[in-house]
C-alpha cells in the first residue's frame, strides 16, 4: 500500500496538467487533456459506479476480465462495498490481457444503459481464470446469460453504444498509463494507491486507513 497523501495528490495533478496535452495528441481518438486529471478520473460522468453515490469516500478499481488477481479481490471488495454502505465503487474497465478481455469489457459497459452493469460485471468475474482465455467470447456469453441477463438486447446495445463504449475505454486507458500502471488490479483508495489484490479484511483495514487520513 502506498499512501499518496495530499501534497503528491496536488503535485501529481500537476504533472498531468503539465504532460495532459501532449499525452492526449500522443494517444489520439480525440483524448482531451481534460481526460487526464485527478477529477476525470475519480468523477467520469460515462464510469459505472457501484455502492453508494454519495458516499464519504471513493474506490476506483482498475480491472481485467481476464485477470486471475482481480477475480480474487472483486468479490471480497463488492462485499465490503455492501456491508460498509458509505463506499463509492467507480469501475474502470481496463482490458489489457487479451482479445475477450475487451469482449468483456464491452459487454458489462452494454449492460450499463439498461442498469445491469454489476451483474455482468459479477458474472464475468465469477468466471473460473482460464476458461475464457483467446478468443472464446462464449463462455462469456453463457456467464452473462447464466445470471439472468437477456443476451439480445445487451448485444444490440453493444452494437448501439460501441463508440461511446470504446471512447470511454480509451480514457481508462489513457488515465491507467498516465498514472504509471503496469497491470490489474489497481485500486485507489481514498488517498491510497494499491497495486495489490487484498482479501475482505485487508480492504476494510486500508478503507479505515483512509478515513482516518481524510479527516487529518
Amino acid at each position: 500500500m502506498r499512501p499518496i497523501g495530499l501534497r503528491l495528490v496536488i503535485a501529481f495533478g500537476a504533472l498531468l496538467a503539465l504532460a495532459a496535452s501532449a499525452r492526449a495528441q500522443e494517444l489520439g481518438g480525440g483524448l482531451r487533456p481534460e481526460d487526464l486529471t485527478l477529477d476525470a478520473i475519480l468523477n467520469d460522468p460515462d464510469a459505472p459506479v457501484v455502492g453508494n453515490p454519495k458516499g464519504d469516500i471513493t474506490i476506483v478499481a482498475f480491472e481485467d476480465y481476464n485477470c486471475p488477481f482481480c477475480k480474487k479481490a472483486d468479490p471480497a471488495l463488492l462485499r465490503l462495498v455492501e456491508d460498509d454502505g458509505h463506499i463509492r465503487l467507480v469501475y474502470k474497465d481496463w482490458p489489457i490481457l487479451a482479445d475477450t478481455s475487451l469482449y468483456g469489457a464491452e459487454l458489462a459497459l452494454a449492460a450499463k444503459y439498461e442498469g445491469k452493469y454489476e451483474i455482468v460485471h459479477r458474472a464475468l468475474m465469477h468466471v473460473p481464470p482460464g476458461e475464457h482465455e483467446g478468443d472464446d467470447k462464449a463462455v462469456m456469453d453463457k456467464a452473462v446469460a447464466a445470471a439472468g441477463v437477456d443476451l439480445a438486447p445487451l448485444k444490440k446495445d453493444m452494437g448501439d453504444h460501441i463508440v461511446d463504449i470504446g471512447t470511454l475505454l480509451q480514457r481508462n486507458n489513457a488515465q491507467a498509463l498516465a498514472m504509471g500502471f503496469r497491470g490489474t488490479p489497481v485500486f485507489l483508495i481514498g488517498p491510497y494507491l494499491v497495486a495489490a489484490a487484498p482479501d475482505y479484511n485487508g480492504f476494510k483495514k486500508i478503507v479505515a486507513a483512509a478515513r482516518v487520513h481524510m479527516k487529518k
